[in-house]
């Protein structure tokens, strides 16, 4: 026993030193698209923290500081950790190919790099990115089913966001994982690299800080450097969550929110709304959750800014020809369209004056749109996802209906003047599908019993429809049924949660596993499912599906196949021209 044992360790041994060790890391990675002038951090971290003289970096085969024209600055033992870092802060290249080699002894590592130019002139005035967080393909698919109707396999009608000329495919993963989170993938979107879950702005280093980490330029920033474009930054959310902050933040850790509140402030897009108010306040104030004495409110409204509340307030600002509001409706989330619309739940007791996406999108195009430079407007969907999450997928529905009618009105902008490039992405997918319709007039007393499915799946039997394409009752005797490929230990009811948005599962008697929500248990259709999800998940999770782009105007041409999702990035530059040395 004692001779197997030696004989393990030295095998164990060998294997060791035949191992690589670990090489040199280069910021930005390997098959790095990178507009041509833009800005962005250039980091190389060599292991077991050598010395300056120890190491080399060349780009095309010369020193990175003649390439940059400008030095480098070596750190060794960069924040007392057991690696050096080589750094340039605000790097930026002319187009052209390149290649970065960083050798330490005989390690060397290698990665690629297309910096691309934008041809000019300009070829779109206005940009508007729609962004339906978590929005699957059966997410448009129910909404289609819900707003427009559907009969002898036909539906009645197509979304605006259907009725677009230009579709691709875009797949979502980042650097680090499959399966990506919003931030990551928003900032994708936003400043066309790949980079890992929880980032934005920044390539994820080896910094201990979470705002230290290498940074790229957003695509609020270059419009706002290069050129005189009004930016707009339009959600249902916490403004400071992943994808608004997309437009104008650089950390490692997307729940910064007191430093993303200042990052907005520094960018200054013109039009900022969405809920989470309480990180705008001093912490003196009560319901603050900063940690500082910062008002921003108070510095927004010294910069210029309108501040509105309501919807009341939004839409005075927006006809009295305000032209920079800082709009906060809510100290969290802005309730979805089914608690706005339909069932009353949410928070509309203590906010009952809040814009919906809808009116919000037009009010900001009202306020951007008098520029002469024309304008960038980033609109978010957000709560697709996080009704997703809860496995509340009417609530889902109800807000991709909603981003749907937003489109229109930015297709109604558009008209004829072929000068708006219009896109329409989710930021990833959730593993949801249609698999058939729930009939309680089927017998038995399941709800398998009462799911129909292929020739049985009949149409669902949905109140009519409101001018905006809402159903106005949705609690009826047939209805879609929507399931999620994700959840924890749950309940299902086969219904609507017409008393609020569904809570999926709950903390279990130890106090770190959740298990199913009992109150979603006693209903007389109720089945109990198994979760497969880990142990400690309270909600659904995302998925690696492709996600479904469509798009008009200058520039949407482009979007056909399957692209990544760093190319929207590319898109929304080449049509605004965004490039230069």
């Amino acid at each position: 026993m004692q001779a197997q044992r030696l004989l393990m360790m030295t095998m164990a041994g060998a294997l060791a030193a035949a191992m690589p060790a670990t090489a040199q890391t280069i910021y930005p990675i390997n098959r790095a698209e990178i507009l041509e002038g833009s800005h962005f951090d250039f980091k190389v971290e060599f292991p077991n923290a050598p010395a300056s003289a120890d190491v080399n970096v060349t780009i095309n085969g010369k020193p990175a500081a003649e390439i940059f024209g400008r030095p480098t600055n070596f750190i060794q033992s960069e924040e007392g950790q057991k690696h050096s870092a080589l750094w340039l802060r605000g790097a930026s290249l002319p187009a052209g190919s390149y290649t970065v080699e960083a050798t330490q002894g005989t390690s060397k590592s290698t990665v690629k790099w297309e910096v691309f130019a934008t041809a000019q002139p300009r070829r779109a005035k206005n940009v508007i990115l729609f962004i339906g967080d978590g929005m699957s393909v059966a997410n448009r698919t129910a909404a289609r089913i819900l707003a427009k109707g559907w009969e002898e396999g036909r539906y009645n009608g197509e979304l605006a966001m259907d009725d677009m000329p230009n579709m691709a495919l875009i797949s979502t993963s980042g650097t680090d994982s499959i399966v990506t989170d919003s931030a990551n993938a928003a900032h994708a979107y936003t400043t066309g690299h790949k980079s890992c879950v929880n980032a934005l702005g920044v390539y994820c280093a080896k910094n201990a800080l979470t705002l230290d980490h290498p940074k790229v330029e957003t695509i609020a920033e270059l419009a706002k450097r290069r050129t005189g474009m009004a930016v707009g930054v339009v959600t249902n959310s916490e403004i400071e969550d992943a994808t608004p902050a997309s437009m104008v933040a650089h950390t490692r850790r997307r729940s910064d929110y007191n430093d993303i509140v200042k990052m907005f402030y520094d960018v200054k897009p013109d039009v900022i709304m969405g809920g989470g108010s309480p990180n705008f306040l001093a912490k003196t104030t009560p319901g603050s959750k900063r940690t500082d004495g910062e008002d921003f409110i108070a510095k927004f409204k010294e910069a210029g800014y309108t501040l509105a509340t309501t919807k009341a307030e939004m839409n005075a600002a927006a006809a009295g020809g305000t032209k920079k509001l800082l709009g906060l409706y809510n100290t969290g989330n802005i309730d979805g369209a089914f608690d706005l619309r339909l069932a009353k739940k949410g928070t509309l007791s203590k906010f009952p004056d809040q814009p919906d996406v809808v009116e919000q999108t037009k009010a900001a195009i009202d306020m951007l749109k008098g520029n002469p430079e024309g304008f960038l407007l980033m609109v978010e969907s957000a709560r697709i996802d996080k009704y997703s999450h809860s496995l509340d997928w009417e609530r889902s529905v109800f807000d991709t209906i909603m981003l749907d009618n937003a489109v229109k009105v930015a297709k109604d902008f558009a008209g004829d003047r072929n000068d708006t490039l219009i896109i329409v992405v989710p930021d990833h997918a959730h593993p949801i599908s249609i698999i058939g319709t729930y009939d309680d007039d089927r017998p038995g007393q399941l709800l398998r019993d009462k799911l129909g499915v292929y020739a049985d799946s009949v149409p669902p039997n949905y109140g009519p429809v409101d001018a905006e394409g809402y159903p106005t009752k949705v609690d009826t005797s047939r209805r879609l049924a929507v399931v999620y490929g994700s959840y924890p230990d749950t309940c299902d009811t086969g219904r609507p949660a017409m008393d609020g948005e569904r809570v999926p599962a709950v903390k279990g008697p130890d106090g770190k596993t959740n298990i199913a929500n009992e109150k979603d248990c006693s209903g007389p259709l109720a089945a109990r499912k198994t979760g497969n999800l880990p142990f400690d998940a309270n909600s659904g999770v995302h998925s690696a599906d492709d996600v479904i782009l469509t798009a008009m105007g200058p520039g949407a041409e482009k979007f056909r196949g399957h692209k990544p999702n760093t190319y929207v990035f590319r898109v929304m530059a080449e049509a605004l021209a965004l490039g230069g040395k």
